[in-house]
């Protein structure tokens, strides 16, 4: 289990999402450390502007990231490596579509892709590094079929290759401990 795991992975999810950015292709819009403007007026202040989100603390965005993605997803109930490369792909792509993905890489049912106890249950008798590479390889698949992938793919694909290595990484290091 990745006991202290949410702020190391935080930090690695930071690498991808930090900074203010507002590419007229993305439709998520104004975005700070990957917070977009309609998640900051869903969990901050529901009358934020553009300025707001630019001017967002780091701590801010950590607090979202704890509670909304992170708590949601059963994170610190799954293995070192594991916990990131769900949290990452939820940020990256909504919550459901993580908890499905992980459901379907262990072969249970869907359930709107809540990470039940059955869920946490059957991940940790399953091998963190095989569910790694199931989800990653899974979400790299539905980010090619996005209409964006011209415009965000190279980098998309480079960060879902560097969150499999460091989540295999992880894995790695921990079933050696």
């Amino acid at each position: 289990m990745a006991a202290s795991g949410f702020d190391s992975c935080l930090a690695l999810l930071l690498v991808h999402e930090g900074g203010y950015t507002n590419h007229p292709a993305d439709p998520g819009g104004p975005t700070n450390f990957g917070i977009t403007i309609a998640d900051y007026r869903r969990y901050v202040n529901p009358d934020a502007t553009p300025s707001d989100v630019k001017e967002m603390r780091r701590e801010e965005a950590a607090a979202i990231y704890r509670a909304h993605y992170w708590d949601a997803l059963r994170c610190e109930e799954l293995a070192a490596g594991l916990d990131y490369a769900v949290f990452d792909y939820g940020v990256n792509s909504g919550i459901g579509r993580a908890g499905r993905a992980l459901r379907r890489a262990l072969g249970l049912a869907e359930q709107a892709g809540a990470v039940t106890d059955a869920v946490v249950i059957a991940a940790r008798g399953a091998d963190a590094a095989a569910l790694i590479e199931a989800i990653c390889d899974e979400r790299l698949r539905f980010l090619r079929s996005l209409k964006t992938w011209p415009v965000f793919g190279r980098g998309w694909g480079r960060r879902v290759g560097e969150v499999k290595a460091a989540a295999l990484a992880m894995a790695r290091q921990t079933a050696q401990a």
